[in-house]
Formats: C-alpha cells, sequence, structure tokens
C-alpha cells in the first residue's frame, strides 16, 4: 500500500531561499531590471546614473528620467540701443547728415559766453553702436559776444549749426597723418593783438575751414560767400591765442594738431556748434 503523502510544510533548503532573497534585494535597488508595466507589457528601468533606458523603454518614451530637470534656452540679450552725443536735443541731431561718422561738438557756455568746450565724437567704435568720444573734452574760446543763430559781418558772434568740414590749411606743415585736403601758404600769417591784448600771432600756423557761408572743399583762404558778403564769413577752427575770436573757434595748438590728425574726409566729419541751450534744442 503506498504511503500517504506528509502533512508536513515543505522547506526549502536554506541555499535556495537565500538566492531568491538575494534576487528581490537586487529588484529594488538596482532599478535596471525589466517588470511589467500597466496591462503586462515589459518595461525597462531608467538607471541611477540618469542615462535612458534603451529604445523602447519607458524612460526612452518619457524622453528622460523623471528625476532630470531640461533647462529652457535663454532668451537672447536684446541689442543695445546706441549711444546719442550727449547734450544734443532732437532738432540738433536731425540736422547732422546721415552720413557723418565724426562730429566736433563744440558746446558754449551761454549765449553771450565766449568760453566753450570742444569733443571730437566718432559714429559706430569699436565699443559699441552709437556715438563715442574720440578726442576732448577741451577748454576753446568762441566770439567774443557769444552765440548767434543768425550771423552777420561784424556781429562778433560765432553761428550756431551743424556745418561739415571738408578743408584745411595753415602757415606751417600739415601735421603727419593730416587726410583734409591742405592750403600750406604764407597767407596764414596774422599779427596784431586780440581783444584782450593778446598776441595774435601764429593764431593761423593750422586752420580747419567751417563751412558757414563759403563753397565747401575751397582752401579756407577762398572769399567766395554764396549767402553775400553781408552774412560774414571767414568761420575757421584755428590756433588759440588767449582769448575770445571774432566769430571762430580756437583750441590750444597741440589740440589742433590732434583735430587734425584725427579729421577723415572717408568719415564726413561735421562741426556741430553753439551754446549750450541752442544745442540742446
Amino acid at each position: 500500500m503506498p504511503v500517504p503523502p506528509s502533512r508536513a510544510p515543505l522547506r526549502l533548503p536554506h541555499v535556495v531561499c537565500s538566492l531568491v532573497l538575494l534576487v528581490l534585494l537586487a529588484g529594488c535597488g538596482a532599478g535596471g531590471l525589466a517588470g511589467t508595466g500597466p496591462g503586462g507589457a515589459t518595461t525597462e528601468r531608467a538607471p541611477v546614473n540618469g542615462v535612458p533606458g534603451p529604445p523602447g523603454s519607458a524612460a526612452s518614451a518619457a524622453g528622460a528620467p523623471s528625476h532630470e530637470v531640461t533647462a529652457l534656452p535663454s532668451a537672447p540679450d536684446p541689442s543695445p540701443l546706441p549711444t546719442e552725443i550727449p547734450g544734443l536735443g532732437p532738432k540738433t541731431r536731425a540736422a547732422i547728415p546721415a552720413t557723418a561718422r565724426q562730429a566736433f561738438v563744440v558746446t558754449g557756455e551761454g549765449p553771450d559766453s565766449n568760453r566753450s568746450t570742444a569733443v571730437l565724437y566718432t559714429l559706430d567704435g569699436p565699443a559699441g553702436p552709437g556715438w563715442r568720444p574720440a578726442l576732448g573734452p577741451w577748454p576753446a574760446h568762441n566770439a567774443l559776444n557769444g552765440w548767434t543763430g543768425e550771423h552777420w559781418e561784424g556781429d562778433l558772434r560765432s553761428p550756431v549749426g551743424v556745418f561739415t568740414l571738408t578743408a584745411a590749411g595753415g602757415r606751417l606743415d600739415p601735421p603727419d597723418k593730416a587726410l583734409l585736403p591742405y592750403d600750406l601758404s604764407p597767407d596764414f600769417a596774422v599779427t596784431g593783438e586780440g581783444f584782450h591784448g593778446e598776441p595774435l600771432e601764429g593764431s593761423f600756423d593750422y586752420v580747419i575751414a567751417i563751412d558757414y557761408n563759403r563753397v565747401p572743399g575751397t582752401s579756407p583762404l577762398d572769399h567766395g560767400r554764396p549767402l553775400g558778403e553781408e552774412r560774414g564769413g571767414g568761420i575757421w577752427v584755428h590756433v588759440d591765442h588767449g582769448g575770445p575770436t571774432q566769430g571762430c573757434v580756437s583750441v590750444t595748438e597741440d589740440r589742433m594738431k590732434q583735430l587734425l590728425g584725427a579729421l577723415d574726409p572717408a568719415m564726413e566729419p561735421v562741426i556741430v556748434m553753439g551754446d549750450a541751450e541752442s544745442l540742446g534744442r
């Protein structure tokens, strides 16, 4: 007769139990074993180091591990606004030709003052878009009685406005690197005294013609007056003699040399001149 089966619980050997336990622990900690998702589909866990699983896995379908944050691209910095020449109002800025890339700005202390400040600006320099100071600020003189928006012969005021600079000249040889057309002539000699008794000799050793009531590009000595003789003329930038002028702008000799070496006809330079209130309009 067969021996009836034992009803005692089946006991597995200790070695088998240990192997089962190791498999379970590996499945919880490594996250790399296959399991089943909803509906019994086989899925792949993402490795703990954040590297996505193989194609078709849950990690690949999601595009990235759940703990990884994808940074949004930052918006590009807005382009800086071009810098304007300080102290100039919209009317004065509009008078500067669009093709001009150099502006010698002479700002008077007041409408009746003969003292001013001069700065050379260049457009779109290496520091960025807009106008940037290149030379100055320098102290300067203008006409004895200050400034006027309607210059007349003998009023002893400098004309307010924006004028081109197209020619230079003087009694001395042009400085190195001078690019403006230069008229070297002994006729630039001058004698006598200024309004304060200062000697005028040497004032016209270097001059730059301001294209007020003159034919641009001609010698500063040219006497053509398109607006008529009564509207004055012969308005220059010249060497300072230590006092006010009859209508010109003056800076020291060393600064005249710097200015002549910097002005470039290819940059179509202009002079912007007047009292601060007028230029601010």
